[in-house]
Formats: C-alpha cells, sequence, structure tokens
C-alpha cells in the first residue's frame, strides 16, 4: 500500500522514455501515494512507461501536448488529466497545478495552497512563498538542461526532496 503522505511531482517528460520508466521505478520505489505531472507528455504510448505505478494520478496539460484525446485515453488509465490547472487535496494538503508559470507566485502568495506546482521552465525551482511551497521539478527528459530530476514531497513533514534520475 503506497504511503499516502509521500507525493511524487514530475514534470516535461517529452518522450523520454527510458527516463520516464526510470522515474517510474524511483516513485514505485518511494512508495509514493500520489503522482502529479505537471505537463509536457508528448505523446500517447508514453502512458505505458509508467507500467507498475498503482498509486492515483493526476496530470495537466502542457503547451507541446497537442494530441490531447489520445493522452486522455492513454493516461486516463492511470488517472485524471485536465486542460490547463486542477486543485485537490492530498493527505490533508491543498495542491494547485498547472503547467506554465504563469501567475505562479501570486496563485502562492494568495495562502490558499499548501503546495503550488508546474513545469514549463525545465529548471528546478522548490522554494516557500510564506506558508506556501512552489514546486517546479526541473525536466524528467534531460533535454535541455542534461539533468534529468523529479521531486518525492513528503506531505505530513512538508519537505521536498529533489531526485537526480
Amino acid at each position: 500500500m503506497p504511503n499516502e503522505a509521500l507525493l511524487g511531482i514530475i514534470a516535461d517528460t517529452h518522450d523520454n522514455r527510458p527516463n520516464i520508466k526510470l522515474a517510474t521505478r524511483r516513485l514505485i520505489e518511494a512508495d509514493v501515494g500520489h503522482v502529479i505531472h505537471a505537463g509536457d507528455f508528448i505523446a500517447p504510448f508514453t502512458a505505458l512507461d509508467f507500467d507498475g505505478l498503482v498509486a492515483p494520478f493526476t496530470g495537466v496539460y502542457g503547451n507541446n501536448d497537442g494530441e490531447r484525446l489520445g493522452l486522455a485515453n492513454t493516461y486516463g488509465k492511470l488517472g485524471k488529466l485536465f486542460a490547463v490547472s486542477t486543485e485537490l487535496t492530498v493527505a490533508g494538503r491543498k495542491v494547485y497545478v498547472r503547467h506554465e508559470p504563469d501567475a505562479i507566485d501570486a496563485i502562492a502568495d494568495s495562502g490558499h495552497y499548501d503546495i503550488v506546482i508546474y513545469g514549463h521552465t525545465h529548471q528546478i525551482d522548490i522554494r516557500q512563498a510564506g506558508s506556501t511551497w512552489i514546486v517546479n521539478p526541473g525536466e524528467c527528459c534531460g533535454w535541455v538542461t542534461e539533468r534529468s530530476t523529479i521531486v518525492v514531497f513528503d506531505l505530513e513533514k512538508m519537505e521536498p526532496t529533489l531526485i537526480d534520475l
């Protein structure tokens, strides 16, 4: 049974299938209770690379996710995908997710959420704004920065851990 207090955060996978498989293994090994993908999956077939993941899965589309019907059909077997953004509660924590960084600081400053998650920039951004954490896990794909990363966030301790793949 996955640990509901551990949140796996991934973004910008961009069809790098070996890295997606490695990230999935790391998330399973970490025993995460929920996985959030902050967009730019790209191809629907990459859903296959999350094989073995039993934790609930939530994702938002990124600016490069053109084949949304195919993504909805394949990733829909893992969980839910949302067009622009979503908010959810995980282990009692309020989480907001979107792909692009538009208004991320203002959303965090609202104090309405415990964690605000985004992707798009391919840059790691893990910081606090008041009592709210802002998390961009960087890029899983490694295409832009040549660094492939994900985050496991402990929702009990409110402590993020950056994981290099």
